[in-house]
């Protein structure tokens, strides 16, 4: 039996993990899986009323009781610094050690690409995130903050493990999906330091897997490239900060946040996936957010679990659904969260 940890979040969270809660129980009934999920109401609420994020001991449980995490988004005005946001998203992260942020980029429609005359085969990539080091480690300081003399430092942090787990993973991937190409992309131009670790180290890992056609490009270069012909990628390997940005260009070609999935993983541990939208307070309660996003992160789970089939499943109900135009407003559909998943799960085979 596979154990999930449910965690709605803030914001639309609850609204769109429902759905995707909804579609799992579906396929779990007709494929006949074995898996069982627990709620936890970790979020704004439960930090505003207690004080806590997450209770003393919740990353030790998850690590040994959970085989998956599924979340919402985290985020609540009521909570200014968004502190307990970063408690638990960040946490898990860090604490569950998920060095991999997974982002597939793929088109289900035409008219959902802002780019004229492109097609699904277009825009069909995925992007390798390197998610526990770089600039997102909160190291540096204020010096004479406050004052007209402040000095701000912000630390990247890039090791040779980190740099060569990821990108080993990269290659192993396009190794098992029949990708041609690798990608990496950083800013060693004028990051001479840290990125020419990343540098050595891919031309290292590359030489590994001479079947792979292993590439490079600055970052900038490769942003101008993913509007210009998208089509030319098929896995992008890249640090932290780059990842972060490059993988909200690529929603943008496939219609926007609210189709976007994501997977946070530790290979063979307890892993996290969430749709990477934000919580977006201001539509909270109204049944207007797409549950896209979320639904196609449930099916990337159910995959990572080892249920192909099912998560095939989804995600070709997913595709229906947009095509006939069975969709929420935001890609051109009219109809509520609850509407559009309940004509997903409608397609399910």
């Amino acid at each position: 039996m596979k154990r999930v940890a449910v965690i709605p979040g803030d914001g639309i969270g609850p609204e769109v993990i429902r759905e995707a809660v909804s579609t799992l129980e579906a396929v779990r009934s007709s494929f006949g899986l074995g898996i069982e999920w627990t709620l936890f109401d970790w979020g704004a609420d439960k930090y505003l009323s207690t004080g806590i994020s997450m209770p003393e001991g919740a990353m030790e449980m998850l690590r040994q009781d959970f085989d998956a995490i599924l979340t919402g988004a985290f985020g609540d005005p009521r909570v200014p610094d968004n502190k307990h946001a970063a408690d638990i998203l960040l946490g898990m992260r860090f604490g569950l050690d998920l060095y991999i942020n997974l982002r597939p980029i793929t088109l289900l429609d035409p008219r959902l690409c802002p780019l004229k005359g492109r097609e699904p085969r277009d825009v069909d990539f995925v992007v390798f995130r390197e998610n526990s080091e770089g600039l997102y480690t909160f190291m540096g300081g204020n010096f004479k903050r406050g004052t007209g003399d402040e000095i701000a430092i912000q630390e990247e942090i890039n090791t040779r493990k980190g740099v060569e787990r990821i990108i080993v993973a990269a290659f192993e991937y396009a190794k098992r999906n029949g990708r041609r190409k690798v990608m990496m992309t950083d800013k060693s131009n004028v990051l001479t330091y840290g990125h020419d670790l990343w540098q050595r180290t891919f031309k290292e890992v590359a030489s590994r897997y001479p079947e792979i056609e292993a590439n490079h490009l600055y970052v900038d270069v490769l942003a101008m490239w993913m509007v210009l012909d998208p089509g030319r990628f098929d896995v992008i390997v890249t640090n932290n900060m780059f990842g972060d940005i490059i993988t909200d260009l690529g929603a943008a070609l496939q219609g926007g946040l609210g189709m976007a999935a994501s997977a946070n993983i530790n290979p063979g541990k307890v892993s996290l996936f969430e749709p990477v939208h934000g919580s977006a307070p201001q539509f909270a309660g109204k049944n207007v957010s797409n549950p896209i996003a979320a639904i196609s992160t449930a099916a990337m789970m159910l995959e990572y679990l080892g249920y192909e089939d099912a998560a095939k499943s989804i995600d070709g109900a997913v595709k229906q659904s947009v095509v006939d135009s069975q969709t929420t407003r935001d890609i051109g559909g009219s109809l509520s969260t609850s509407e559009a998943g309940d004509a997903i799960r409608s397609h399910l085979r």
